[in-house]
């Protein structure tokens, strides 16, 4: 398709950004560029040297917007509101409408400081770029919302941080979202009591992503959307086995993908209490309190739309959440066993029995779930799953176990192996460890597709 820019995001005015520049690199190396991605937007026609120059230097993108926008917000970190916070080491670089006639943008990560960086660097790692890169094509292919990493580019700096081997060696990112307004966007207004900007940014949100025009209930409405979006979020982490790790109101964005990926893991087990942080002392983002956290989290934009809405119709769209979750992560649990639903009921009941018995037996994911496709349950599998094996026998198989996947190993991500995929760029700069496992998942998604 052709590049179709966009500049939406000025229809909100400049109480929701700053304009900044971007950090001049001592140098810009690409080492990842999304062409799939990139095609559905009009960009997969760039030279490499143009990608360089747009994605490491920043030169505009015709048509799109003329200067980086540093995005306003709020969020609750870890439960503790923090009002200085914001795009702190990103910015909004470009936007533009999707072969679906969606409105997409382009956000970055290590960009450069910003008027709200606090003490930091607005740098990051190149190690943080290359997780975050497995991270999105992981999630993708398991079907879980989430950006896309669309560029990677070494920048040639050398970064001290206190949590990693320093010095290390630098990176800037570029990932393609279905918008970057977030829950803490509401909550910087609900904080300032600017009940007119509150209702610009329902209207904004509502008619570029949503498709309706705001009218009187637009703030339940946009409530009710949100928490669709995000309870089916929560529910695919979960069938995903994936642990993102810092769910802030900061986090969560109004169009339900997942986004910026720090301290991720995807769980080994079906194990509650799987943290991925190591600063999560109390387990507050643990692998079995993510639809939890997401709730909290939507529960924070309704109190943030009291401001313009009435209480009583905010409520009730947060109702809705909790039947959302139940109904999507069954869904999402059946479309990975690979079977077709059968009912309400019936698919209700497989999906305790299921989570009973991985829970129970710790059972590694990856190897079940690719052993388990099709609602065939190998021998191998002992009594402690008869149960499950006497709930699938009444279904059948969404999709034919032909693909040459299937007669491989199951794609995994493990810490083990980010870190094997780490060491070979950090030790040998020898970056085919990390094309061979994109290659590898994306082998994976067509399979499971």
């Amino acid at each position: 398709m052709d590049f179709t820019p966009q500049q939406a995001i000025l229809e909100l005015g400049d109480r929701f950004y700053d304009p900044v520049a971007a950090a001049r690199f001592p140098q810009t190396i690409l080492r990842f560029r999304n062409d799939r991605a990139a095609a559905e937007v009009g960009l997969d026609g760039l030279t490499d040297e143009q990608w360089i120059a747009h994605f490491g230097r920043f030169a505009p993108l015709a048509g799109s917007l003329p200067t980086p926008l540093a995005l306003r917000y709020h969020g609750h970190q870890f439960r503790v509101y923090n009002p200085e916070i914001g795009d702190g080491r990103g910015f909004l670089f470009a936007q533009m409408t999707d072969s679906r006639g969606r409105l997409m943008d382009l956000g970055t990560k290590g960009s450069g400081q910003t008027p709200y960086s606090r003490f930091g660097d607005g740098r990051l790692t190149l190690k943080g770029g290359v997780r975050e890169i497995l991270a999105t094509e992981m999630l993708e292919a398991l079907n879980v919302p989430t950006s896309r990493t669309f560029s990677l580019i070494e920048t040639g700096e050398e970064l001290h941080r206190g949590d990693e081997p320093s010095p290390t060696r630098s990176s800037v990112l570029v990932r393609l979202n279905h918008g970057h307004i977030r829950i803490g966007t509401f909550q910087r207004l609900a904080h300032f009591q600017e009940a007119e900007a509150m209702e610009r940014l329902v209207a904004y949100v509502l008619r570029h992503y949503y498709g309706e025009e705001p009218g009187e209930d637009g703030p339940a409405r946009l409530l009710a959307h949100v928490c669709t979006r995000t309870a089916t979020l929560a529910a695919r982490f979960m069938a995903a086995g994936f642990v993102h790790g810092v769910l802030n109101s900061d986090n969560i964005n109004v169009t339900g993908e997942s986004f910026d990926y720090g301290p991720w893991r995807f769980a080994p087990f079906w194990e509650p209490g799987f943290t991925a942080a190591y600063f999560d002392h109390a387990g507050l983002y643990a692998f079995g309190r993510q639809p939890e956290a997401i709730y909290w989290d939507a529960m924070q934009l309704a109190i943030s739309l009291r401001l313009i809405a009435d209480e009583e119709a905010l409520i009730e769209a947060m109702e809705a959440f909790p039947e959302v979750y139940q109904r999507e992560v069954t869904s999402a649990l059946l479309w990975r066993l690979g079977v077709t639903p059968r009912g309400t009921e019936a698919d209700g009941i497989l999906t305790r029995v299921l989570e009973k018995a991985l829970a129970e037996t710790l059972t590694p994911l990856d190897e079940f779930f690719f052993d388990a496709f099709g609602g065939d349950l190998p021998a191998h599998f002992g009594e402690a799953f008869d149960d499950l094996r006497g709930q699938l026998e009444f279904y059948q198989p969404r999709k034919r176990r032909d693909h040459a996947y299937w007669s491989g190993a199951p794609c995994s991500m493990l810490i083990d192996e980010v870190e094997t995929i780490w060491a070979a760029i950090a030790e040998s700069d020898d970056w085919g460890p990390l094309h061979a496992k994109v290659a590898a998942i994306r082998h994976m998604a067509e399979a499971l597709a």
